[in-house]
């Protein structure tokens, strides 16, 4: 054999070789042909031929992307300090690659601009209590202006909202006065309560005097139980003799 036509064997083996190209199960390929875009290879053992061939790699796994901690005023101006995580994975490999520069930095900012809307629009009270309301929207915008770059938002969690050192400290105030508040109001209800049961109590013992006698010397007996008290009672002349009767038997 000439050894032209081994240089050429040795050349062909070694270019297609190259052009074999392996891709994972959660990989996708953006295929283009002297520049422009032809198709999109699917995973397994793939040939995209050099020179006339190029590729870009599209990972199809969720991906996950912290915004960084921002400073925001609520409607009601109150500064706040918010970061969020944002969800999110290609659905459409070629948009990604041709429509977009850079996706993942792109959702980012996007969600960053977003997270400012949302709760600049909104009062304080609302985002504390109503997190996952303010994620949902946030996703909302986001996700209308990501689904023509081929991306399709999962979720948005807000992380952290800090409150400035002020802020926190009339909170714990009016928690405090809060728990104050409810602890008068269940004294309160409970002294109704017995009072209740007290006026009841003589209303049913001055319907009957021999009842009202005898409670009279129950207490009288719970006091002299201890003998170095000295105690001075004026009862009624009919009650004398039923005291003095009920004493020597105790």
């Amino acid at each position: 054999m000439p050894t032209w036509a081994w240089f050429v064997t040795v050349f062909l083996v070694l270019y297609f070789l190259k052009a074999l190209t392996l891709l994972y199960q959660y990989e996708r390929a953006v295929v283009f042909t002297l520049g422009r875009f032809s198709y999109v290879l699917e995973p397994g053992l793939r040939l995209v031929w050099p020179i006339f061939q190029a590729m870009r790699r599209v990972d199809m796994r969720i991906k996950t992307a912290d915004v960084p901690r921002q400073e925001i005023i609520t409607r009601d101006n109150i500064p706040v300090l918010a970061n969020t995580v944002v969800y999110f994975r290609v659905m459409r490999p070629e948009d990604a690659i041709i429509k977009i520069e850079d996706y993942i930095f792109a959702v980012r900012q996007y969600t960053q601009a977003a997270l400012r809307d949302v709760v600049g629009n909104s009062e304080l009270d609302f985002v504390l209590t109503e997190r996952e309301k303010i994620g949902n929207a946030i996703s909302q915008m986001v996700e209308a202006e990501t689904g023509d770059w081929g991306v399709d938002i999962e979720s948005i969690k807000i992380q952290e909202i800090e409150l400035p050192a002020e802020m926190k400290r009339a909170m714990a105030k009016q928690a405090e006065a809060e728990r104050e508040r409810r602890a008068v109001i269940i004294a309160s209800e409970g002294e109704l309560s017995a009072s209740v049961n007290l006026q009841q109590a003589a209303e049913n013992l001055s319907k009957s005097p021999g009842a009202l006698h005898l409670r009279t010397l129950q207490t009288i007996r719970d006091i002299a139980a201890d003998p170095s008290e000295k105690i001075v009672l004026f009862l009624p002349a009919e009650a004398t003799e039923v005291a003095r009767q009920f004493l020597s038997r105790g």
